[in-house]
C-alpha cells in the first residue's frame, strides 16, 4: 500500500501510527505556514474597540497556540478560552495557558458552548467561516484575529508522480486539496479529518474516508 502523507514536516506522525505494516509512505507537504510577527498581530487586536470586553476567545487551531497569551490580554475578567479540538488544547496548555472548553467535533460543534459576546476567533487570515455565521446568526457579535496564513507549496514534477501513484492520500484542509486534487486519482482513498475538509474534497472526488482516529487503521488494513 502507497500511503501519502501531506501535511508540513514534523505534523504527520499521529497519521502515520495509524498506517498498517509493510505500508510504503511518502511525504508531500502540500502547504506552508507563515506566521505573522507579534507586533502585526498585536497591532490588529489593539485596534478592535471590544478590547477588554471579549466574553470568549476561540482558538482554532494548534499553529495559533503561539499567539493565545497575547490574544488573552483582550478578554473580559470571566472570560473563557476555547479550543477546536484536543491538539489545540494541548498546544494552548504547552503556552501555560488554561483552557475551559474543548469542542470535540471542529468549529461549529463549539458554537452551543458560547452564549454571549463579544467573541474573538484567533486562526488563519482565511478562516472558515461555520462558526462565525452561526454566532452572528444568533445576535452575538464576533471579531476575528489572524495569526497565520497558509500558503500552497509548490510541488516538483516527483511530488505529483508520487501523488498520482498513491493509494491513499491524506488531506488535511480544503486548502491542501486545492494543490492536490489535480494530481490523484479517482481510486485513491483520499483521507480527511472532518466535514470542512470532506465537503472540499467531495466536489470532485467521490473515494473518500472521513475520520481521523484509530478506527482509521482497521479501514487501512482491510484495503
Amino acid at each position: 500500500m502507497r500511503v501519502v502523507l501531506t501535511r508540513e514536516v514534523g505534523a504527520n506522525e499521529p497519521q502515520r501510527a495509524w498506517l498498517p505494516a509493510g505500508a510504503v509512505v511518502s511525504e508531500v507537504p502540500l502547504t506552508r505556514t507563515r506566521f505573522f510577527d507579534d507586533e502585526e498581530v498585536r497591532s490588529e487586536l489593539a485596534g478592535c474597540t471590544q478590547v477588554g470586553s471579549f466574553r470568549a476567545l476561540v482558538v482554532t487551531s494548534a499553529r495559533s497556540a503561539l499567539y493565545v497569551g497575547l490574544a488573552r490580554e483582550a478578554l473580559a475578567p470571566g472570560g473563557r478560552v476555547l479550543s477546536v479540538g484536543v491538539a489545540t488544547a494541548r498546544a494552548i496548555e504547552n503556552e501555560d495557558v488554561e483552557v475551559d472548553v474543548v469542542g470535540e467535533g471542529g468549529a461549529l460543534a463549539l458554537a452551543p458552548e458560547v452564549d454571549e459576546g463579544p467573541v474573538l476567533l484567533l486562526g488563519a487570515a482565511a478562516m472558515h467561516d461555520e462558526l462565525a455565521g452561526g454566532l452572528i446568526a444568533r445576535g452575538i457579535e464576533v471579531t476575528t484575529l489572524a495569526c497565520y496564513e497558509t500558503l500552497p507549496a509548490l510541488l516538483s514534477e516527483a511530488d505529483m508522480d508520487t501523488l498520482r501513484a498513491a493509494d491513499v492520500v491524506f488531506i488535511g484542509a480544503p486548502s491542501a486539496w486545492r494543490v492536490a486534487s489535480d494530481f490523484v486519482g479517482a481510486r485513491t482513498l483520499v483521507v480527511v479529518p472532518g466535514a470542512t475538509t470532506a465537503a472540499a474534497v467531495r466536489t470532485t472526488h467521490a473515494n473518500l474516508w472521513e475520520g481521523w482516529s484509530a478506527a482509521l487503521s482497521e479501514r487501512l488494513a482491510a484495503l
